[in-house]
C-alpha cells in the first residue's frame, strides 16, 4: 500500500517545479512576444501587412519565435494546475476538477491554434497554396487566430479562478493567490465587455492583447507565490518524514 506521506511529498514536489517551470516559461514567452510588434491592425506602425496577408513569409520565423515559447509554457501550465488540483481541499475537491478541465480545454485550444500557425501557414504560402491563408494568420485582427487565442485565455482565466475557489486560504500567500486568480478572471470579464461596447466587431486584436497580458501576469506571478507555497510543503513534508516511516 502506497504511503500518504509519500504521495503528498511528491505531488508538492511535483507541484513545486511545474510551478517554477510556468512562471519562468511564461516570462521568457512575455518579454518574445514584447519584442514581437503586429504587423497588421490598429496598432501596427510601419511595414504593415495588409488583406490577404500573402506577402508574409519572410516574417517566419522572426514573427513565430513567441509561439515556440507559447507552446511549452501552456503545457507547463496544464501541469501545474494538475499539482494545484492536488492541493485543493477535499470539500471542494470537484471545483478543482472543473477547473482542471477546462485548463485542458484552453490548453487543447491554444497549442492547436499555434500548431496550425508553424505547421500550416508558411508551408502553405511557399507551396502557392493561399486559399483559406487570410482567414487563419495571426495577421488577420479579427480572423481564426485571434479568435481561438480570446476564447482559449478566457478558459484559462476561468479554470484559474475556479482552482482559486478550492484551495486552502491558510496562511496570507494562499489568500494573495486565491484573490490574484479571481481577480485575473473578473478583470478579463471586464476587458471583454468594455472592448465590446467601444468598438463592437472592430475591435480587431485589442481584447485578445488585454487577455494575454492579463493572463500571462497572473501565472507568472501566481506561479511564482504558489512555487514559493509548494516549497514550503516540501520542506515540511521532509523534516517529518522520519516519523511517518
Amino acid at each position: 500500500m502506497a504511503n500518504p506521506g509519500t504521495e503528498a511529498l511528491t505531488a508538492a514536489r511535483f507541484g513545486f517545479w511545474t510551478a517554477l517551470g510556468t512562471a519562468l516559461s511564461t516570462m521568457l514567452t512575455f518579454a518574445i512576444a514584447i519584442l514581437t510588434p503586429p504587423l497588421s491592425g490598429p496598432l501596427c506602425i510601419e511595414g504593415c501587412f495588409d488583406y490577404p496577408y500573402l506577402e508574409i513569409a519572410a516574417r517566419f520565423p522572426r514573427d513565430y519565435y513567441w509561439m515556440f515559447a507559447a507552446i511549452p509554457a501552456t503545457l507547463l501550465y496544464v501541469a501545474w494546475m494538475v499539482g494545484l488540483h492536488a492541493r485543493a481541499t477535499p470539500e471542494r475537491r470537484l471545483v478543482a476538477q472543473f477547473g482542471l478541465a477546462l485548463s485542458v480545454m484552453a490548453a487543447l485550444t491554444l497549442v492547436g491554434d499555434y500548431f496550425v500557425q508553424l505547421a500550416v501557414i508558411e508551408p502553405s504560402i511557399l507551396a502557392g497554396e493561399s486559399d483559406g491563408i487570410s482567414l487563419l494568420t495571426q495577421y488577420n485582427p479579427h480572423g481564426a487566430f485571434i479568435a481561438l487565442e480570446e476564447l482559449g485565455y478566457l478558459l484559462m482565466s476561468l479554470s484559474l479562478a475556479c482552482m482559486a475557489l478550492a484551495l486552502p486560504k491558510a496562511t496570507r500567500l494562499e489568500r494573495t493567490i486565491r484573490w490574484l486568480f479571481i481577480s485575473g478572471w473578473v478583470g478579463n470579464l471586464a476587458a471583454l465587455g468594455w472592448f465590446l461596447l467601444k468598438y463592437g466587431h472592430a475591435r480587431a486584436y485589442l481584447f485578445e492583447i488585454a487577455v494575454i497580458s492579463v493572463d500571462w501576469f497572473v501565472l507568472i506571478a501566481g506561479a511564482s507565490m504558489a512555487a514559493a507555497v509548494f516549497r514550503r510543503d516540501v520542506l515540511a513534508m521532509s523534516a517529518r518524514r522520519p516519523a511517518i516511516g
